[in-house]
């Protein structure tokens, strides 16, 4: 194997090395995923977070996408180069190869993401929901009560304090006015 490295020609070179480093990296990520390795440790800020309110972002630039295309870039190189392709159009094809994979794998990772759900409560979509008292909310905003109330799918005991003039107990229906900044409930009794 040395013999037939030692007389390739340093364009060729270019293509095996970059094509043999790759491929370890990408087995390596591989067994790490399937492991439930941490990726993150490597990627370090490279990769865009998944943001709670708007899931995974379309992420064309990457360390997953960037080793996919240097994995597919070399060895697409040496089967042009194989082929008897020119360096020119070896490079040419070998580049569009590898960018096609990086479209590829960032549109499986955004399609996955938007499959999955961030589970994230957010209380803005309870405005207008109707719900019913769980524990009792004071009058005037006198003491904290809970309500049950149905959120982005889900039956949810969430804090709750009311504007009425008199307390409303377990089992009043009432309907979402507003949603404090720390998080309570502002409901009104339906009858009113």
């Amino acid at each position: 194997m040395e013999l037939g490295f030692e007389m390739m020609t340093l364009f060729e070179k270019i293509y095996w090395v970059t094509a043999i480093t790759a491929s370890i990296i990408l087995i390596v990520l591989l067994i790490m995923t399937f492991i439930g390795g941490e990726i993150d440790d490597i990627e370090g800020d490279v990769d865009v977070e998944i943001e709670g309110d708007t899931g995974i972002e379309f992420q064309f630039l990457s360390f997953k996408n960037l080793v996919g295309f240097f994995t597919i870039f070399g060895w697409s190189g040496i089967a042009c180069l194989d082929a008897g392709v020119a360096k020119g159009l070896t490079v040419v094809i070998s580049v569009i190869c590898g960018l096609l994979m990086m479209l590829a794998m960032a549109s499986l990772f955004y399609y996955l993401g938007k499959l999955q759900s961030s589970g994230t409560l957010r209380l803005k979509n309870a405005l207008n929901q109707i719900g019913e008292v769980y524990l009792t909310i004071g009058a005037n905003r006198k003491s904290i009560g809970k309500v049950s109330i149905n959120v982005q799918g889900t039956l949810r005991e969430l804090e709750a304090l009311t504007n009425a003039d008199k307390d409303l107990v377990q089992g009043d229906v009432v309907v979402v006015k507003e949603v404090t900044a720390n998080g309570i409930l502002i409901v009104e009794p339906i009858n009113n």
